[in-house]
């Protein structure tokens, strides 16, 4: 097993989960940009047709993990005005 990702399993530590809603169409493109990075984080996708993902995450990388997500935001946002479009 992947010693980033067992979430500290030998110390008793928790992941910690952040819940995300991002333009449906780059769940893939934002699934591949994590598995670039071994061990970062795990994306699991809660409803696909709303965008709405989870990322799982040891909790000492979470500056990094937020650093990568606010760099690529632009790439994954929803568009809201599109939203409101009737």
């Amino acid at each position: 097993m992947n010693k980033a990702m067992n979430c500290g399993v030998e110390k008793k530590k928790q992941c910690s989960l952040l819940r995300m809603e991002i333009t449906p169409d780059r769940i893939h493109f934002l699934k591949f940009i994590l598995e670039g990075y071994d061990g970062l984080a795990l994306l699991s996708t809660v409803d696909a047709d709303q965008g709405i993902v989870e990322i799982r995450y040891p909790p000492e990388i979470e500056h990094d993990l937020k650093k990568l997500l606010h760099n690529i935001g632009p790439q994954i946002v929803k568009n809201i005005a599109q939203d409101l479009m009737p």
